[in-house]
C-alpha cells in the first residue's frame, strides 16, 4: 500500500524512494524545467549521487536539502552541466545538461555558494563585464535590484558587505531575465535581515510567468517562507520529493512517559525517529495514526502528548533517523 506522505496533493505529485528504485514519473506536471534519470555519480569510489531521479516542476520554488555531504553541489554542477555524471542523465529545459545550446544556456542563471566575483570591480564595472557574455540583457532588471538594495554602484566589490555581495550577485543573475535560476546555498553567511530581503525579492522578481527556482539552503526557515516543494537527499539519495507543506504535515512527534524504561529499541512501522531519557519516550511518526497509537497503547503510557513539528524539526527528526531506520521503513515510504 501506498504511504500517504507520498500521495500527490491536487494538482501534483511527488514521490520518496530509496536508493535502489526509481521514483515515480511526474505525470500530472505538464512540462519540467530539470528532469534527472537516475543520476549518478562517483568521487574517489564513492557514489555521491545515487541513481538519482528527480522532477523540478516548471513554474515551482523547488528547495534541495541534505546535511552536509548529502550530494546537493554535485547535483547542481551536473545540472549545470560543470561535472559530468557517471551515470544517469540530467535534462535541462528540455536539453541534456551535459549539451546544452548557447540558446538555452543563456536561460539559466546560476549563483554560487560565496557568490564568486571579481572583487578588484566596482559594481557598475561588474554589470559591464558581464553583459556582454549573454544575448539577451534587461537593464531595467539590473536597475531594479541595485535601487532596490540601494548598493554603491562605484564602489569595489571586495569593500561591501557580504549582504551586499549577494545582491550583486541576484543583480547579475537576473539580468538576463532567465526561464531558470539556480542557487547553491545563496543566503549562507548574511544576517537574518539581510537573507529575507534577498529571498524576497528573488521570487519578487524571478518567479513569474512560469519562472523556474531551484536553490539549496541549510536555513529552514528561508525555504519554509519560500519554497514550495523540497527534495531531501540523504547520503547521495533522494529520500523526499514533496511539497513543502504536505512534508512538514506528515511528521508528529509523540512524547510519552512510561512507568519505566523500555529495555529494547521500539519497533513501528512509519517511526522515523527515536530518542530515550529516562522514563521519557519521544517517538516520531510519517502520519501519526491508528497503527501508531496502538504501539503507544501497548507500552502502557502514564502521559501522551502529539506534537506538530515546523519544517526544520521535522527535518532534524526525518534526517537524524533516517540513517539508522529499519529497511522496511524505507521501503514502505517508497511506494507512491
Amino acid at each position: 500500500m501506498a504511504d500517504p506522505v507520498n500521495q500527490p496533493a491536487a494538482g501534483s505529485q511527488q514521490a520518496v524512494h530509496d536508493a535502489g528504485r526509481p521514483a515515480a514519473k511526474l505525470s500530472t506536471v505538464a512540462s519540467a524545467a530539470i528532469v534527472t534519470d537516475r543520476l549518478t555519480k562517483y568521487y574517489s569510489g564513492t557514489r555521491v549521487v545515487n541513481g538519482l531521479n528527480l522532477t523540478v516542476p516548471e513554474g515551482s520554488v523547488y528547495a534541495l536539502l541534505g546535511r552536509n555531504g548529502a550530494g546537493k553541489s554535485t547535483t547542481i554542477k551536473m545540472l549545470m552541466g560543470l561535472v559530468h555524471s557517471d551515470f544517469g542523465s540530467a535534462t535541462v529545459l528540455g536539453e541534456d545538461a551535459h549539451n546544452m545550446s548557447a540558446e538555452t544556456r543563456a536561460q539559466i542563471a546560476w549563483v554560487g555558494e560565496g557568490h564568486p566575483l571579481y572583487r578588484w570591480m566596482t559594481i557598475d564595472g561588474a554589470i559591464r563585464f558581464a553583459k556582454p557574455f549573454y544575448p539577451v540583457w534587461h537593464d531595467d532588471l539590473v536597475e531594479q535590484v541595485i535601487d532596490h538594495f540601494k548598493l554603491p554602484r562605484k564602489r569595489r566589490l571586495y569593500r561591501l558587505s557580504n549582504g551586499q555581495r549577494a545582491q550583486v550577485s541576484l543583480a547579475l543573475a537576473v539580468a538576463s531575465d532567465p526561464k531558470l535560476l539556480i542557487l547553491d546555498d545563496p543566503t549562507i553567511g548574511l544576517d537574518t535581515v539581510v537573507r529575507r530581503d534577498f529571498l524576497e525579492s528573488m521570487i519578487q522578481i524571478i518567479q513569474q510567468e512560469g519562472r523556474t527556482i531551484l536553490f539549496s539552503s541549510h536555513i529552514l526557515s528561508d525555504v519554509d517562507r519560500v519554497a514550495d516543494h523540497i527534495g531531501i537527499m540523504l547520503d547521495g539519495v533522494l529520500r523526499v520529493d514533496a511539497p513543502t507543506e504536505r512534508f512538514r504535515d506528515a511528521l508528529r512527534k509523540v512524547v510519552v512517559e512510561l512507568p519505566s524504561p523500555l529495555s529494547e529499541s521500539p519497533e513501528c512501522p512509519g517511526l522515523a525517529s527515536w530518542a530515550q531519557i529516562g522514563n521519557r519516550l519521544e517517538l516520531v511518526f510519517v502520519d501519526f495514526g491508528e497503527t501508531h497509537q496502538s504501539y503507544i497503547d501497548s507500552l502502557s503510557p502514564v502521559t501522551q502528548d502529539v506534537l506538530e513539528l515546523n519544517l526544520e524539526d521535522a527535518f532534524v527528526e526525518y534526517t537524524r533517523g533516517a540513517r539508522g531506520i529499519m529497511p522496511s521503513f524505507v521501503r514502505e515510504v517508497a511506494h507512491v
